[in-house]
């Protein structure tokens, strides 16, 4: 309990330094896009859930699982616009994030079955997944547990279940840099490419104009507790990965410090059916340092 309080005090700062990085915008495109289409809601298990989708309108539908406190304004227009055009994209957000209604759920059990019950609304009889970080931790647990619905999945700078032991020791250097978006930190190395390239996205995910609201305190700590805990749940017999019979593709990078990149090659080795890409001088945040060779990986993939 110690570890999740100083967990959630230690969020809450990196919350107030999100926001104050994201306080300019850059000018947006005229096509529909991340950036651009409009938001729309739908009634499931009494939740209204806030949502995005555009895109191609052939092929499986993709799902995106977002990152601890993100919202749909939170992800990469290149990757995710990059990705619609050859389907259909849909963005969300869970319950109690952002525009949607109800009380954010303080397990990963939990965010699973509101995901799930998001996607059933929408009606599609499969659907592929996008899950990063936090995200890759529901999207694991649908994989497995509706493996008629879930076609596929990409599993972004993600871990295997109790693969979180370096949490702590990575959101403490965060805030002990003095950077202007502590993503900076997280998401990218220190190299001169690295930090270029973070800057880069962070100027094209902070483009729409009316923004989903940021996560309250009170609702970090519940994302902080399901974080927490699904993160440092053993699962010494892979059971979890072992269930997942869908074919996924791995994508992490060289020095995630975040969900260490040596995860990745135990999702490798204990998934049935998977394939493993690590990009080089790159962190937890790798496909938005390497936007379009990962959507032309995903996209292959995914066709």
């Amino acid at each position: 309990m110690n570890i999740v309080k100083s967990l959630i005090s230690k969020t809450f700062i990196l919350h107030s330094l999100l926001a104050l990085g994201m306080v300019e915008a850059v000018a947006g495109s005229d096509n529909i896009g991340l950036a651009t289409a409009k938001n729309q809601t739908i009634v499931a298990g009494g939740t209204t859930f806030s949502y995005r989708s555009f895109g191609h309108q052939q092929g499986t539908p993709l799902v995106f699982l977002q990152h601890f406190t993100g919202t749909m304004d939170y992800w990469d227009p290149a990757v995710v616009d990059g990705l619609a055009k050859t389907r259909r994209v849909i963005v969300f957000n869970n319950t109690g994030m952002g525009h949607s209604s109800g009380k954010v759920a303080d397990s990963i059990d939990q965010m699973s079955k509101d995901a799930y019950a998001f996607i059933t609304a929408l009606g599609y009889k499969q659907v592929d997944l996008l899950g990063f970080s936090m995200g890759g931790f529901i999207a694991q647990e649908l994989a497995a547990a509706h493996p008629d619905q879930i076609r596929k999945v990409v599993l972004v700078g993600t871990s295997n279940k109790g693969g979180g032991e370096n949490l702590m020791k990575v959101l403490g250097e965060a805030f002990s840099q003095n950077l202007p978006d502590p993503r900076l930190h997280v998401f990218f190395t220190q190299s001169v490419q690295s930090q270029q390239a973070g800057k880069a996205f962070i100027a094209r995910s902070t483009v729409r104009q009316d923004r989903d609201p940021e996560i309250s305190k009170e609702d970090m700590n519940a994302h902080a507790k399901a974080l927490i805990t699904w993160a440092n749940t053993p699962d010494p017999e892979f059971a979890l990965l072992k269930a997942i019979q869908q074919p996924v593709m791995i994508v992490q990078g060289s020095n995630d410090e975040m969900l260490i990149t040596d995860n990745a090659i135990t999702l490798y080795k204990h998934l049935p059916n998977a394939q493993l890409v690590l990009y080089p001088d790159s962190g937890h945040g790798s496909f938005f340092q390497y936007p379009t060779d990962f959507v032309s990986k995903a996209t292959t993939f995914l066709n």
